[in-house]
């Protein structure tokens, strides 16, 4: 596992010129950041709202909030940080004085404190369980998954959340290995991948297990779920003329913040301030190439 001091150092916030500026913070503004993190974007929004603004921080990842208490250990009470799925922002908003919501932020994407710990099981490039929770107080694990769900389950899960191409031929293999053992590592189920799908799929640009270790993740956490959930809490608790940005690293996401956007548009409830999707410029993909997918959204509640 990477040190935690090592994942501030690490951690960089995707868009955060311009998401910070999308924004349009002022002093005194109270802001929820429903993925904290490392506390990257948190730590700016602290610093734009100065001096008595206040940051409502949500992240599932234990690690990640001792990352960020000490990141913005500096602001004091203006930090307000809990392990919590941000889909319950109205409740944890109701039972605090928090007052109201001037802004809100969903940046989609997950640390690298969690892709790159081996025991976390997110990604294929290391060898470890098949875990993939964002919140280790869950049941459910891509090992569940993927040793208990139907052959039809499985290929609508890659099809749904990964768009895999080979989705019922990767999940027809996946039954068939589990019959002779059960599968508990990340490389057992690149394996199995590897030895459903075509040798040009297995030479392309894209790693083969990409998608497929998409659409676990996004099973395993209710994640599109998530986002729906949290936009409509937004859509009461945003006060009016507050700002909404939402950064997105998957077509998934950016089609439910783009049509929830649109449908808000059209009923009169909110003002798109993104025709078109913000996206990183060549210099921050060049020095944090994990950004490279990101897209930003950004909307006034009205």
């Amino acid at each position: 596992m990477v040190a935690a001091d090592d994942s501030v150092q690490r951690h960089v916030p995707v868009l955060l010129k311009e998401t910070i500026e999308g924004l349009r913070l002022q002093a005194g503004d109270n802001v929820v950041d429903c993925t904290v993190g490392a506390g990257g974007h948190a730590a700016a929004v602290l610093e734009r709202t100065s001096p008595g603004g206040r940051l409502l921080g949500f992240d599932l990842d234990e690690a990640a909030l001792e990352a960020a208490r000490r990141h913005l250990e500096r602001f004091g009470s203006r930090a307000m940080l809990v392990r919590e799925n941000y889909r319950n922002a109205e409740r944890v908003l109701l039972s605090r004085d928090f007052g109201p919501v001037h802004a809100a932020l969903l940046d989609l994407g997950f640390s690298s404190l969690a892709i790159d710990d081996p025991t976390r099981g997110f990604s294929f490039r290391f060898d470890g369980p098949l875990d993939m929770r964002f919140d280790d107080r869950d049941e459910l694990t891509a090992a569940a998954i993927v040793n208990g769900w139907s052959a039809d389950e499985l290929a609508e899960i890659f099809v749904r959340y990964g768009e895999e191409r080979y989705a019922r031929r990767i999940a027809q293999a996946i039954v068939a290995a589990r019959r002779r053992k059960h599968l508990v590592g990340t490389f057992e189920l690149v394996e199995v991948i590897a030895s459903a799908v075509p040798g040009d799929y297995r030479r392309g640009r894209l790693h083969f297990a990409t998608r497929t270790f998409q659409a676990l993740r996004i099973a395993v956490n209710d994640e599109l779920g998530n986002l729906k959930t949290a936009l409509e809490v937004f859509d009461r608790r945003l006060a009016p003329g507050g700002r909404l940005a939402v950064i997105s690293f998957h077509s998934l996401e950016d089609r439910i913040a783009k049509q929830f956007f649109a449908e808000g548009e059209r009923a009169g409830t909110w003002e798109i301030l993104t025709k078109k999707p913000i996206t990183p410029g060549p210099e921050e993909e060049a020095a944090n190439p994990r950004a490279r997918s990101a897209k930003l959204r950004l909307a006034i509640k009205i």
